[in-house]
């Protein structure tokens, strides 16, 4: 694991860190799409309070290197609100888990994400790694790799079933924020698809209508 294991009184802590490096995202849907991710996932899991869904939030596994920054990731076992003031970035040291799974959307100009993200999330532990590439024409727009003895395999299938989050995950035609596209979702085990908040109102006005 990429964790610089110093005593924590030398640590910083994750107010002494930065957590915005001033670079904005390639693109819109690299913050829609995990956004969406996270919406229908407080949805679902509106009575845990044990998992934390970060985008585009800094992560820091070692005090003296640079943040890692992915898109999306879905730590479980950590507290999801820890004060009023929410996380400012997502520091290992201090929240004690690797997040279980990373998402990465790729725009025109990659960053790494088939390359050397790939390496650093399988050194740093982090079980589930997604790759979404909605460019792709011939190869699979959709990668998910889990880690094995330490390297990452790739899963067949799709959706592609997350045995240790409990959850699948898949694209699909929809309407999210006004935008008809293909997006990413979370399925359940039957391979259903899980429904945004936006069409869980609207399900619930079509039910009192009938």
């Amino acid at each position: 694991m990429l964790l610089n294991y110093k005593p924590l009184q030398y640590l910083p802590t994750a107010k002494d860190l930065p957590d915005s490096d001033d670079t904005p995202v390639d693109n819109e849907l690299q913050d829609l799409i995990p956004g969406l991710l996270k919406a229908i996932l407080a949805l679902i899991w509106s009575e845990r309070m044990d998992w934390f869904f970060g985008v585009d939030m800094g992560i820091y596994y070692n005090s003296e290197e640079p943040a890692i920054i992915p898109d999306g990731f879905l730590s479980i076992g950590v507290p999801r609100i820890i004060d009023s003031d929410l996380r400012l970035s997502y520091v290992l040291w201090e929240e004690k888990k690797v997040p279980t799974m990373v998402l990465e959307v790729v725009s025109k100009k990659r960053r790494g994400e088939y390359t050397q993200k790939k390496e650093d999330y399988a050194k740093m532990g982090v079980l589930y790694y997604v790759i979404y590439n909605p460019l792709r024409k011939r190869k699979p727009r959709l990668e998910v790799y889990k880690l094995e003895q330490g390297e990452y395999q790739l899963l067949e299938g799709e959706p592609v079933w997350l045995e240790q989050i409990n959850l699948g995950i898949g694209r699909e035609e929809g309407t999210y924020q006004g935008i008809t596209r293909e997006w990413l979702y979370w399925y359940d085990q039957q391979g259903k698809r899980y429904l945004t908040p936006e069409e869980q109102i609207k399900q619930e006005r079509e039910d009192k209508e009938i």
